[in-house]
């Protein structure tokens, strides 16, 4: 656990003092955001943050790779290399899109070419446990579809969620912190490898989202911009299909809480189920996926009353919540995680919509502030896909690209 530690502190210290010239080097560059009548921000602002989570990554994948803690993850193994070129080749395609705006067709073809990246170096999910049907294990002839897809998946649903400051930075620090732990816990309980990669790249994530978050949090002095929240999107793909794709079939009903492939499922809900909405919706509406609008998720808190920083803090909390609900019965199997996660559950739903300010209407054009979608509509109504969602954690609409 100390190396662990030291690790996240690499990332997270890393990421904090990094940002500082980052925003400096995009003031200069003109990679900034200029706001217009409908924004919370009164002045442009940088988007350029991945920049210093990507930088922060690199440091701290080669201070694991000399700490002997994590010897059994770098030793005769191609996997920390494929994370690194993985996570180079999303973070140039979301700065490349953050500075001219890729079509979606070339952004998801990037999106492909990191998980193949990821696939021919190793780092892929050989085998799942499905609850109630059995132990799946899967051929190569599939493998590399299946990692294509669970790349591309969680990549948009960390992009779309990126809608407000600090949303997507805190709801991935969150998972990627209860990641971290559950994959360690199942090490100690002998059911995952020690030189699984999965909770180092799982700390890494987390630590730079901590770092990243005090210049990010409402309001927002730099956005992580698609760079960021892709490069985001491929730790988490990386880090669950190493531990969720790599557990043996261990029998026992309690096992049916560890089904390691669902966890994705439960600590990245918030994202994953905006991203599942945003489809049926648009897709009942016959609009198709790509036409925007605004009924994401924070704007429908938004539009109940809640401000900016509280509707983000309510989605962190069902993040917070959600991965209490997995972590609970590793460290007590005996218990009933139902009945204290419910309560913080109820809590939660109950001050989401029934807390005194929500009587208070938001001003016209406050709801889809941070949103892609809403500013494409404001601005013209250029279509949008979800491979081409902006984000940043930024709470401006257009803040991925810092194009005005």
């Amino acid at each position: 656990m100390v190396g662990y530690g030291v690790i996240f502190c690499v990332a997270a210290v890393g990421t904090y003092l990094l940002t500082f010239p980052t925003r400096r080097f995009a003031e200069h560059s003109g990679a900034v955001v200029v706001p217009d009548d409908r924004d919370v921000h009164t002045g442009t602002t940088p988007t350029s943050g991945g920049g210093a989570m990507f930088l922060a990554m690199l440091a701290a994948m080669v201070a694991a790779s000399q700490m002997p803690e994590f010897k059994n993850v770098f030793q005769r193994s191609s996997e920390p290399l494929g994370v690194v070129l993985a996570a180079a080749t999303i973070f140039m395609v979301g700065l490349v899109d953050d500075l001219r705006e890729m079509s979606a067709p070339a952004k998801i073809a990037g999106q492909v070419l990191a998980a193949t990246v990821l696939y021919f170096l190793g780092v892929t999910m050989f085998q799942f446990k499905v609850p109630l049907f059995g132990f799946v294990v899967l051929s190569p002839d599939i493998t590399p579809l299946i990692t294509a897809l669970w790349v591309v998946g969680i990549a948009n649903a960390v992009n779309l969620i990126d809608g407000l400051d600090g949303l997507a930075t805190g709801i991935v620090a969150i998972a990627a912190g209860a990641l971290c732990v559950y994959g360690l816990r199942l090490e100690e309980l002998g059911w995952l490898s020690s030189g699984n990669i999965g909770p180092l790249v799982a700390v890494i994530a987390c630590g730079i989202c901590v770092g990243f978050l005090p210049h990010n949090f409402h309001p927002a002095r730099i956005f992580m911009g698609d760079a960021g929240s892709m490069l985001l999107g491929l730790l988490m793909a990386a880090s669950t299909m190493v531990i969720g794709g790599r557990t043996p079939d261990v029998s026992g009903d309690a096992y049916f809480f560890f089904a390691p492939l669902f966890i994705p499922f439960f600590i990245l809900g918030v994202p994953i189920l905006d991203m599942a909405f945003a489809i049926v919706r648009r897709t009942a509406k016959r609009s198709g996926v790509a036409t925007p609008d605004k009924d994401h998720l924070h704007h429908r808190l938004i539009r109940l009353g809640h401000g900016y920083r509280r509707s983000v803090l309510i989605l962190w909390a069902w993040t917070a919540i959600l991965s209490g609900f997995v972590l609970y019965p590793l460290f007590n199997p005996k218990g009933n995680a139902i009945i204290p996660f419910g309560v913080a559950a109820l809590g939660v739903g109950l001050y989401t919509l029934f807390h005194p300010s929500i009587r208070r209407h938001p001003a016209p054009g406050e709801i889809g502030n941070g949103d892609e979608s809403s500013d494409r509509e404001v601005r013209g109504g250029r279509r949008e896909t979800i491979a081409s969602s902006k984000g940043g954690a930024t709470g401006h609409a257009g803040a991925a690209g810092g194009h005005p």
